[in-house]
Parts: C-alpha cells; structure tokens; sequence
C-alpha cells in the first residue's frame, strides 16, 4: 500500500514539474524534488513510513522548452496587443506543435545591449546616436532592467558591464567616439595614400607592422550573445547602430545569426549610411580586428588581396534582425529620425507574446525552422525564424 502512494506521488510530482518547466527560460532545464518535499505536499507517505527509508530519492525530469516571443501588426501596421492562444497557430519543420504557454509580455524583466558601430563611416551621424541612446536607456529602461554598451570598429570594446545604473551607461554613451583622425593619419602613412582601415576587408597585414582591422560587427553581436545574453534570463534584445558593413571580423554571418538565436536574443538593427568617400575605396593592408576586452586577434596573410565586392549593409542588417525575430530600420538625415525610431522598438519591446511548446523528444540536436502565424491572414508577425536544440547527451 505504502508503495502504491509513493508511486501515484511520484508521478502526480512529475506531471506539476512538466508543467512548471513550461515557465523555465532555458531549454533543458532539470527539475527535481525528494520524498520529503512530497511528504510536505501531502503527496507522500506516512510519516512512520518515511521515517523507516533510510535515504529520500530524488525524482527528476529533463524537459525541453522552447519559447518564443513574438510582435504582431495589422495590415496597417498597428501593434495587436489583445490576442489570446487560440489566435495562434505555430509550426516547428512544418509540422503543427501545441502551444503550451502562452502570456502578454509587457513588463517581464528586460536585458537590453546597444552595439554601436564607431569606424570612421559613422563619424558624421555619431553625436546623434549618442543624443537619441541617451534618451532611450531612460524610457525604456525600467527599475529590473539592465542594459550594457559596446562599441566596435577594428575591435570590440565593453563599455559598460550589465547595469541598471542610468548615470553609469551615461557615461558609457558619453565614452563613445569614432577613431581619431590621428589614428587615420597614421594609418594612412603606414597603408599608403588613399588606403583605409575601415575599407579592409580581411584584415591583411599592414608594412608598417601595425594592428589594422575595419569594422567587426559580426564579432560585436556574437560577442555579445555569446558572453552576455546567453547568461541572462527574461526577454532580451540587442540594438545595432551602424551601416551593417563588416570587415575584419572572425566570425561570419551565420555564426553572429546562430550566437543570437541560440541566445534567445532578438536583434533590432538600425541602419546608418556610412559616409560617400568610405566603402568606395578598397586595396588597403593591415590587421584583423578583433581585440580589445572581449577577443583576441588573429593575424592575416602578407600579401595584397584583389578588391573587394560592393557589399549592401543594410540588406544584411534587414537578414540578422528577420532571422532573430527583431526588426531593421532606416534612419535618415533628419535630426529626430533616430528617436522616432527608439519609440518603436520601446513600443514593440513592451507589446510583445511569448509562446512556449515543448518539441518532440525524438527530435534531433540542431537547427529547427518555427514558423507562426495568426488566423487572420492580414496580419504581420515578428518573430524568429528557428531555434536550436541543443544535444541531450
């Protein structure tokens, strides 16, 4: 008899740990609680009984959960902020997959990281971006939130560590400045005239011995997904302020893409057109450029590389923001576009759904396409492409 009770509690146990995992942020997470907490619950034995065990045995569970956070608008672009489960159907590879949890996240703990690109393309629109940053860490940041700043150019440099000190990323903003041109001068006695370090697409080596790099947005968002985000709990995004072209960077697009989504991250970008005279020139020599704080560098081959291609920064801003459930903007010339653009991403950060399913226990490690849609065709939802599920082994 006393067996039969300690079996129904065990399993009455492992049906409330499913269920409460469905909360957890991270995927694979383990649950686990001994006879003596389902003795406290009433779910146990007598306490005679259980006195006579010499030891509690711990029932566990290992289970998956993905969560997925979503932002959806009418045909005229408005945000729907009042739709319920039902008025979502989601698909992990095609196949339909029941959602298991479901909430409006308007005021869930947020993890926000500003990125912002400081090579000389993005001298001119530098004071703006500072401005308007300023002012959207005070709105949109709450008492539980933290925020942290980078910047990168040649390397990617932590400005400030994850705080929820408005005067301590103030700082960090004011910090911010584009490399001087002391810095281009030398370069360009060193590289040749005509030469640019931000124009050097793999980071060659310089005559002059020099470290020279470009602009590492790729190692900027993995980076930052990798050694911060991926740590945090709760909602988080990233905000990118730069004209999306990379040069020099370690690691490739993809692997920035995977970092993020493997991070839960959404990354909104904004797209700055960098100056007319940069991105034209090409042939120049120097040094890869990650360093600084968060990475160390590799170095280049001696040799002079063929021009480079003509690469489209803002098509590759609009694929890393769709892929990681985010969103891209253009900002333009006027001097109020970039806090316009801040209102939005506040607007959408605190208008967001998170969904939440549990995949198929013979679902393999790996990448896994979601795609999730409204009964109503007109609508347009934000939200990330996949996932990946990680090994269980």
């Amino acid at each position: 008899m006393c067996s039969t009770r300690v079996s129904r509690s065990a399993s009455i146990l492992l049906l409330l740990s499913a269920t409460a995992s469905l909360f957890a942020q991270d995927t694979g997470r383990t649950y686990s609680a001994s006879a003596s907490s389902m003795a406290a619950a009433g779910l146990g034995s007598s306490n005679s009984a259980a006195a006579d065990e010499p030891s509690a045995p711990t029932v566990s569970v290992h289970v998956k959960v993905v969560n997925l956070l979503a932002t959806v608008r009418d045909k005229h672009g408005k945000i729907l902020p009042d739709l319920n489960t039902n008025d979502f159907t989601l698909q992990e590879d095609a196949h339909s997959v029941t959602i298991q949890y479901f909430s409006k996240e308007s005021n869930l703990p947020l993890t926000l990281g500003l990125l912002v690109d400081t090579s000389l393309s993005q001298r001119n629109v530098l004071d703006q971006e500072k401005s308007a940053s300023k002012t959207f860490f005070d709105q949109v940041l709450r008492d539980k939130d933290t925020a942290f700043l980078l910047h990168f150019d040649r390397e990617v440099e932590l400005l400030q560590d994850l705080t929820s000190s408005q005067q301590k990323l103030d700082s960090a903003i004011a910090a911010l400045e584009t490399r001087s041109l002391r810095d281009e001068d030398n370069s360009s006695r060193t590289n040749g005239p005509g030469s640019d370090p931000d124009d050097n697409p793999q980071g060659q080596r310089g005559r002059g011995g020099m470290h020279r790099g470009g602009t590492t947005l790729y190692d900027a968002i993995y980076l930052a997904s990798d050694e911060l985000m991926k740590k945090q709990q709760g909602r988080k995004a990233l905000v990118i302020l730069s004209d999306g072209v990379d040069r020099g960077s370690k690691e490739s697009l993809e692997s920035a893409i995977e970092a993020a989504q493997r991070a839960d991250t959404l990354v909104y970008s904004v797209y700055f057109k960098g100056a007319e005279d940069f991105g034209q020139r090409r042939g120049g020599f120097g040094y890869p450029g990650m360093g600084g704080p968060m990475g160390g560098g590799r170095r280049g081959g001696g040799r002079r590389y063929p021009q480079e291609e003509h690469v489209d920064g803002k098509k590759i801003l609009e694929r890393i923001s769709k892929e990681t459930g985010g969103r891209m903007f253009e900002a333009s010339s006027k001097k109020d576009q970039l806090d316009k653009i801040y209102t939005s991403i506040e607007e959408e950060l605190r208008n967001q759904y998170n969904l939440g399913f549990s995949p198929g226990k013979d679902d393999p490690a790996g990448y896994h396409k979601l795609q999730l849609a409204t009964k109503q065709k007109d609508d347009q939802i934000q939200a990330r492409a996949g996932f990946y599920l990680a090994s269980t082994e």
